[in-house]
């Protein structure tokens, strides 16, 4: 039987007068890709924000591995495995490749097993190997993304969280980071990403949760989404 490594029940934020998110609940199984998906201002974002703790709900539950983390701080969600990957590709840009790496590993486990992790993710990112030396500035968009993975992949997660992975990518790297993640997955972490591309995204997923207007519509497997009718309302409006 699959575990659930994360479980969001009833979460729920406001921006003021605006309702981000309405009593949502979510189940993410280990060694899974899951998207979730819906269209700008959905919330999508706000859910990955409030599990890692950049952001704080006004009310609901979220366990990680069957334990309350609603309470605890950024810096512990990270050291009992949650990494989250923010949106537009924040790499440090007057820094190297094996700097921004090192950053990612700074809770104490992680730094003791630095140089195993940089292995490991040089087996995942090969040309990053090849380019310690090189400033982030200086590497194309796809190369950046695939840098600030990897680095979230340095505090040795067992959940990475990616906010819009493929925005602004070609085909070709945006197929190249697919068959990333699939890898990534096969090492035993499970992933959660954000998308506004239906299809990309259930193509991808092996589950898929639907938000409008900050709630949860509809949710199951990609392959019984990607021709639903209520996936085709939320996105088309018919």
């Amino acid at each position: 039987m699959t575990e659930t490594i994360l479980s969001v029940r009833n979460l729920t934020k406001r921006f003021g007068g605006l309702v981000a998110l309405n009593n949502c609940n979510i189940d993410i199984e280990e060694n899974s890709i899951t998207g979730i998906i819906g269209p700008n201002g959905s919330g999508k974002s706000t859910i990955l924000n409030t599990t890692s703790n950049l952001i704080t709900p006004k009310k609901g539950s979220i366990k990680f591995n069957g334990e309350e983390i609603s309470n605890q701080p950024t810096f512990k969600r990270t050291e009992i495995g949650i990494s989250h990957v923010l949106e537009r590709r924040r790499v440090f840009p007057h820094l190297t490749v094996l700097q921004n790496l090192n950053l990612g590993a700074y809770h104490p486990k992680a730094k003791e097993m630095r140089q195993d992790s940089l292995e490991k993710i040089y087996k995942i990112f090969p040309k990053l190997s090849q380019r310690e030396d090189q400033l982030a500035s200086t590497m194309s968009g796809g190369e950046q993304q695939m840098l600030a993975i990897a680095r979230g992949l340095m505090g040795m997660p067992k959940l990475l969280m990616v906010d819009e992975p493929f925005l602004g990518l070609s085909p070709m790297v945006t197929k190249d980071l697919i068959n990333i993640f699939k890898n990534i997955v096969e090492t035993g972490i499970s992933i959660l990403f954000v998308e506004q591309n239906v299809r990309l995204a259930l193509s991808m997923a092996t589950r898929g949760f639907v938000l409008e207007s900050g709630r949860l519509v509809i949710s199951g497997d990609s392959k019984d989404l990607i021709d639903s009718t209520e996936v085709r309302r939320v996105f088309l409006g018919n």
